[in-house]
């Protein structure tokens, strides 16, 4: 592969193994070599900060983060990350292979990738049609199943060359026990019908907090379930409820013709990857309304701020009856984040948002400012705010003050808060 342009000027010295040139200029006298030492005489001891003139690129993973040298194959890169509780495998030509390592990202020390080996990569997973749909598109969505983790892939292309990020999926599906989520994820989960809203940014543990709702209502409940997912994350098996997996792209063209349809093979639960426009939002509102409970997810970081997002895809004109329309159908907003915990892990912490008949108020009013306050002094309801989801890890010992302040949205608040308890 090309080197990239030195913005070093040419050294004036032939590179090593070339003869130099004769300089027409003498230089200073060099000292003789040294003899050969004589019968009982050491050699000197070498310099005391003498280095190796190459490292094996084991060793370089090794100081980069132990990974050693870098397997054959792709499964076994995803194997190593599946040990190791990784959340991500970035891969991409001209670049070094790298890890998400509980939200940082992690060097490996392996070589730059070629493209020989990363088309290699691509078909262990890849149909020769999904290969030729990237090439033409250049995007791809889909998923994989590996024999011990299924992977959601994303390939891309780029300035250096294609890339692609896989994000590890367990194969067991964490329950709300296991994760530690509060007790009124149950309660709404066992609700008849509405809308629950599961946001957060990119990397939040929404796809992880969705499953373990829908795990417990396949525990406990008898219901008819459909997911509509881009692509199919958790892969759950039918228990006490019947569940169904619908992928975009493989088993339905768009997630709003999914959900149109999915109200006539009578369901009790639906599940929508992800909200992107007016009109899925405008069929799941209708499936609620219709006696079904919609799961969904936006990329929002408060439950406010949800609220905001989903009025926000109507035009003025239309604003009453869909603000009259969601405060009827919402049940509750659970907005999550993750943020390092003292002893290098990571945590959950929500701001949570439950319509109560006093936020169904403000939401047909259009007086979102007020649900805060609401949020604020309803602990009793299931509800909490982000702040005091951190004031919380960080009076327990969990987190440091200053992490939490880092990813909160109102910092001033929550130091004010923090002073005097910590």
């Amino acid at each position: 592969m090309a080197q990239a342009d030195s913005p070093f000027p040419p050294s004036p010295f032939p590179p090593t193994g070339t003869t130099a040139l004769p300089s027409p200029f003498p230089g200073p006298a060099q000292p003789p070599p040294p003899a050969s030492p004589g019968p009982g005489l050491q050699p000197p001891p070498p310099p005391p900060f003498a280095q190796p003139v190459s490292t094996p690129v084991a060793s370089v993973g090794q100081e980069a983060g132990g990974y050693g040298s870098q397997p054959a194959t792709l499964e076994d890169i995803v194997r190593l990350a599946h040990e190791r509780n990784h959340s991500d495998v970035h891969l991409g030509v001209g670049e070094e292979p790298r890890y998400r390592a509980r939200g940082e990202m992690a060097r490996t020390g392996w070589p730059v990738t070629d493209a020989a080996t990363f088309q290699r990569w691509l078909r262990e997973m890849l149909t020769p049609a999904e290969i030729d749909s990237f090439q033409r598109d250049k995007e791809f969505d889909g998923s994989f199943a590996f024999p011990f983790a299924r992977v959601r892939i994303n390939v891309l292309d780029s300035l250096r060359g294609p890339g692609m990020v896989l994000r590890l999926i367990p194969q067991k599906i964490a329950t709300l026990e296991d994760l530690h989520l509060p007790p009124v994820l149950k309660k709404l989960s066992a609700l008849p019908k509405g809308m629950i809203l599961v946001t957060g940014p990119t990397g939040s543990g929404k796809s992880t907090t969705l499953a373990a709702m829908i795990d417990w209502i396949n525990r406990n409940m008898t219901r008819h379930i459909i997911t509509i997912e881009d692509p199919v994350e958790f892969v759950h098996e039918s228990r006490e409820s019947l569940i169904r997996h619908r992928e975009v792209g493989q088993h339905t063209k768009h997630f709003h013709n999914a959900l149109r349809a999915a109200m006539r093979e009578d369901p009790d639960v639906i599940l929508i990857g992800e909200i992107r426009d007016q009109e899925t939002l405008a069929t799941a509102i209708e499936a609620s309304q219709t006696g079904h409970l919609v799961f969904g997810t936006l990329h929002t970081n408060s439950a406010v701020k949800t609220v905001e997002r989903v009025l926000g895809m109507y035009p003025p004109q239309e604003q009453d009856a869909v603000r009259r329309a969601v405060s009827e159908t919402l049940l509750g907003v659970i907005a999550q984040g993750l943020i390092k915990t003292t002893d290098g892990k990571r945590v959950a912490f929500h701001d949570i948002l439950i319509n109560t008949d006093a936020c169904k108020d403000y939401i047909q009013r259009g007086e979102l400012g007020e649900i805060e306050d609401i949020m604020n002094r309803s602990s009793f309801e299931g509800m909490v705010t982000a702040n005091q989801s951190l004031i919380k890890l960080v009076e327990d010992g969990r987190v440091e003050g200053f992490d939490a302040l880092a990813v909160s949205l109102r910092p001033n608040e929550l130091a004010q808060a923090l002073r005097g308890r910590t």
